[in-house]
């Protein structure tokens, strides 16, 4: 008897010890478990508060929006918000995504190849890092999502247009059925009668034998599709689009590119009193505020190109549109098509978000031509950058020019108008002549002669058509980095700029000397070149002396190097006289379009009359600086100055302290620049 017990015993013990051991291998097998998603899933529709999942590869692409910095809102795809962080690449891999509380103020970047949004606020964020298990957190082998099929509505791709006549009646019944019973799912109760007004709709005009032509894959899809459509404030890429033949009286209203925010369908995986009252989104519709710039495309349309690559060009711009994030304190894009002859088919203000800027794109038709980029340049420079076309004068003007080969007309002089006039030309040139073909290039090396930097930043050159969405987002990436868009006209580089200099005894040689590098420490701060800021130098005693013209050097190092050679040359003081001269040799050589900067440093009163000479540079259009030393008059550098005197006119007791204006010179004359009216 106590055999069979000991017997009983070690056979339980040992079953309990297999039985715990295969649990574990069990929990440990679970836990090694990552769930797959798309790329295009956002993290607010995985209900899961903190999990592991796996990106796969090719995420990187911009139809799957991300908002925000470090902190993303919960409306970003997951992938594409581990891509801009760098926790993984395009090739994929494994996240950890932590939800956070809504946060204020997301802050967009350009990061890995990814653009991502601001956003002024949501509901809900998330943090993703390293796929790692955290030390005693469970991770779901599932992910639970908030909808109750697929994470998201993707789009179907374009297909030829079914005719809604000879459906059966039974099937747009059934698409009115299905999607009131997923009303607890999809559509809100209240959207009820909107659901079967829509099906009754279709059915009239099927029982009525019209044409309504449909774009989708199935007629019961599509028709939820159109149901379902998204909140308008998140502007999602279009699901389907219904349409009527031309020939057909019945329109639906609910056409989904006319669905007004606030109105839609599109489960988005939050709470139905949360879909009823959506919190406006208000950086979707200012677009990316970080991307203040008003932008021209000038698209090829030659018959060089051809139908095909025609189609591949306006897909492309409306993947620029899309990355760009067009908005009414974002970026605004016009588009002028080009051949023999330009036009424009949009302008700045004709489409404030990305996506109505994305389906007019989609309707242009090619002109056909020559390819005549310089005369496309030059009725854009003259008409396109207007303040009735919505040019808002603060945002950078860019031109991005589209090239199929090379061009038939020249560039180079209307290329340069078009810079000095405050305009930032990159040229994104596709299929580039092959060596056979280089003799019927009209200007040999166009591009470097159009764009104002040779630095490869203002060009881009595709080797096909094909391979165009590559350059979507370094094309992005540049135009919108304004802090380098320094071909534009700003303070720094729309100036003629004449220093006229006091050569007198009283100066010094060592003086002198200082003078000289308050004079070069000016101009460095300036884009010089002969088509930006433009630098010349008179020196005075009783005589002038013209050192150098706004023309003899066109680059900042040679002019830095000929303020050093200047010699002193000792003498009187005759400011007047220096001011007419000044006037005659060097203003009146200046170019229309540039402003006449005049800055006159002197340490005495003169011997003749300056208020005479001054008012007449004024009226010539010359905005005069007066900067005094030890023993200049009050009274003379307030005539010299332009109005307002204060703010013209500076004055230091030694010549060892003239350093100090350096600065507030500069921020003086860029403020008076921004003032003014932009060409």
């Amino acid at each position: 008897m106590r055999a069979t017990v000991i017997a009983t015993f070690f056979g339980v013990f040992l079953t309990c010890t297999y039985t715990a051991k295969e649990a574990t291998k069990k929990t440990k097998k679970a836990k090694l478990y990552v769930p797959q998603i798309d790329c295009d899933v956002k993290a607010g529709k995985i209900i899961n508060p903190e999990f592991i999942a796996k990106c796969p590869p090719g995420c990187q692409d911009v139809k799957h929006r991300v908002y925000g910095t470090d902190i993303y809102a919960s409306f970003s795809s997951v992938c594409n918000a581990a891509i801009h962080s760098g926790i993984i690449d395009n090739t994929g891999g494994k996240v950890l995504v932590q939800k956070v509380a809504g946060h204020s103020g997301y802050r967009g970047s350009f990061s890995n190849g990814v653009r991502s949004l601001s956003l002024p606020r949501w509901r809900e964020s998330f943090l993703v890092s390293e796929g790692k298990p955290r030390k005693g957190v469970t991770y779901p082998s599932t992910l639970e999502y908030s909808s109750s099929k697929s994470t998201a509505v993707k789009s179907e791709p374009k297909k030829p247009e079914q005719d809604l006549k000879g459906t059966k009646s039974a099937d747009v019944s059934n698409t009115s059925e299905k999607a009131s019973d997923q009303g607890s799912s999809s559509v809100h109760p209240a959207y009820a009668s909107v659901v079967a007004a829509a099906a009754r709709q279709v059915q009239a005009a099927q029982g009525r034998g019209q044409n309504t032509a449909f774009r989708g894959t199935s007629t019961s899809a599509n028709t939820r599709n159109i149901l379902l459509h998204n909140t308008g404030a998140q502007h999602q890429e279009p699901v389907a689009t219904f349409q009527s033949a031309a020939s057909s009286p019945v329109h639906l209203a609910m056409e989904i590119d006319s669905w007004k925010p606030g109105l839609s369908l599109f489960d988005t995986g939050f709470s139905s009193k949360e879909e009823l009252n959506p919190k406006p989104l208000e950086s979707i519709s200012q677009g990316n505020q970080n991307c203040k710039v008003d932008l021209s495309f000038l698209m090829d349309g030659s018959w060089s190109i051809g139908k095909r690559r025609f189609q591949l060009q306006k897909r492309f711009l409306g993947n620029v549109a899309q990355a760009l994030g067009i908005g009414s304190a974002g970026p605004l894009m016009g588009i002028v098509q080009y051949g023999d002859d330009p036009s424009t088919e949009f302008n700045l203000k004709t489409y404030a978000n990305s996506k109505d800027l994305r389906n007019a794109i989609e309707k242009i038709q090619q002109k056909g031509g020559l390819s005549n980029v310089g005369k496309a340049l030059s009725f854009v420079n003259k008409n396109f950058f207007l303040d009735a076309n919505g040019n808002r004068g603060g945002a950078p003007n860019v031109v991005v020019v589209m090239v199929d080969g090379w061009p038939t007309d020249r560039v180079e002089e209307a290329s340069r108008l078009a810079r000095e006039s405050g305009i930032n030309i990159f040229f994104v040139t596709v299929e580039a002549a092959a060596q056979s073909e280089k003799q019927n290039v009209v200007e040999p090396n166009f591009v470097d002669k159009a764009v104002c930097r040779t630095s490869g930043f203002y060009s881009i050159n595709v080797p096909s058509w094909f391979s165009l969405h590559k350059v979507v987002q370094p094309l992005v990436k540049r135009v919108c980095d304004t802090e380098r868009l320094a071909c534009s006209k700003t303070c720094l580089n729309a100036a003629d700029i004449g220093f006229v200099i006091d050569g007198s005894s009283s100066v010094g040689t060592g003086n002198f000397r200082t003078v000289l590098q308050f004079v070069a420490n000016i101009s460095k701060e300036f884009e010089i070149s002969d088509t930006d800021t433009r630098i010349g130098a008179v020196q005075y005693t009783y005589e002038q002396r013209l050192e150098f013209s706004f023309d003899k050097y066109s680059t900042k190092q040679d002019v830095l190097n000929a303020i050093k050679r200047i010699s002193y040359w000792s003498g009187g003081t005759s400011t007047g006289a220096a001011i007419s001269y000044a006037s005659e040799q060097l203003f009146s050589k200046s170019k229309p379009n540039k402003r006449k900067i005049m800055i006159l440093i002197t340490d005495g009163r003169s011997y003749d009359d300056v208020s005479v000479p001054a008012m007449a540079a004024h009226q010539n259009g010359v905005i005069a600086y007066s900067i005094g030393v030890a023993w200049a008059a009050p009274d003379e550098l307030e005539a010299i100055a332009s109005d307002p005197a204060k703010e013209h006119s500076f004055f230091v007791d030694d010549f060892d302290n003239l350093y100090r204006y350096v600065n507030q010179l500069i921020q003086n004359i860029c403020t008076e620049f921004n003032s003014q009216p932009r060409n």
